[in-house]
């Protein structure tokens, strides 16, 4: 490679500039069933204990519980539904004005709630401003979460893209892919050049910001190009079978995700065994989701051993992309280790 090459290489790593406008930090990332089940459930506990205040008996708490929900439930569902849809145009605002707005949506949002319990004649006389500011003082605190959260992100996303890095140019493999590449140069130079070819894609992949989430094709492919590399190292040892339902290919995922689920079945299914071992990758529609799921046979007695690291960050990465409605499971039986992940579609 020329140093013009290698230069523009590096110039291709650069960060890209910050759009000038945007806040640093989306607090108003609503969208999500779990954040919404959260939400009402908080609201609920704060109606709850305060509807203890207005009576002794169980009876007359569950009939305050009851009444006060009418108002409450409707507010807390318009903040999060308006949240929601202004998640693009409130992103443009700095973080400051981002709480803000929060707060004023409270405050409206509890007005809102404040005027349906008065329509049906539950409240005498109206508290119109002890409305507003208890609706301001929960939609303050439920931003504060959001905002915890979309941090959470940020080390996890990190870490997570650390590790991978480290796993792809981590000497054995890399050496090993070389070696590889050199003894077919004479013999079958297209082969070499095709193996070196998925090594830079490999590389680049990895050092590329990818953004929150990518294309479940897009880690298909990525998956592809590191089973190709190690198909040529292991020859006949590694058994592969695809089962790819195209309809699945939208589904997002976090990046990085799916390539350390094979490298785990290489790295405790194929190295281990002189036999090699069947390593299977399906992906499926199933109504609003996608299940996605790496099988491989394992020697006997390995289990599931040395697959932590990589299968805790897995799941942690899920969860805070897709929250409740991501799944992950795990386990060793009869031989064979499977890793299953779902999410929406």
């Amino acid at each position: 490679m020329k140093d013009t090459q290698i230069l523009s290489a590096f110039h291709e790593l650069a960060p890209a500039p910050a759009e000038p406008g945007l806040g640093q930090v989306l607090v108003f990332d609503a969208c999500h069933v779990g954040v919404v089940l959260r939400a009402v459930l908080f609201v609920e506990a704060v109606v709850a204990v305060g509807a203890m205040f207005g009576t002794t008996t169980a009876f007359g708490w569950l009939t305050q519980v009851s009444l006060l929900t009418g108002g409450a439930l409707p507010a807390t569902l318009l903040w999060l539904i308006i949240a929601c849809s202004l998640k693009k145009g409130l992103a443009r605002l700095n973080t400051p004005l981002q709480h803000l707005a929060g707060v004023l949506l409270g405050a409206l949002a509890g007005l809102y709630g404040c005027g349906v319990l008065s329509m049906v004649g539950v409240l005498d006389p109206v508290p119109w401003l002890a409305s507003a500011f208890m609706g301001a003082l929960l939609s303050a605190v439920l931003v504060a979460a959001l905002v915890l959260r979309a941090k959470g992100k940020t080390p996890a996303a990190t870490a997570a893209r650390l590790t991978e890095l480290q796993a792809r140019i981590r000497p054995h493999f890399l050496f090993n892919t070389l070696n590889s590449a050199i003894s077919l140069v004479r013999a079958e130079p297209a082969k070499a050049e095709a193996m070196l070819e998925d090594l830079s894609d490999l590389f680049r992949h990895a050092l590329v910001e990818q953004g929150e989430s990518v294309t479940l094709a897009n880690e298909i492919a990525l998956a592809q190009r590191y089973l190709a590399i190690e198909q040529v190292r292991f020859g006949d040892r590694i058994q592969l079978e695809w089962a790819l339902d195209p309809r699945a290919s939208s589904a997002r995922l976090p990046p990085l995700l799916l390539q350390p689920l094979v490298e785990n079945a290489v790295k405790h299914g194929v190295e281990p065994s002189a036999n090699g071992a069947h390593i299977r990758i399906s992906t499926e529609c199933r109504g609003s989701m996608v299940v996605i799921k790496v099988t491989n046979t394992v020697p006997a007695g390995q289990g599931e051993r040395g697959h932590g690291v990589a299968l805790a960050n897995v799941r942690d990465r899920l969860s805070l992309l897709h929250d409740v409605q991501g799944q992950f499971q795990s386990g060793c039986k009869d031989g064979v280790f499977q890793v299953r992940i779902q999410v929406p579609r």
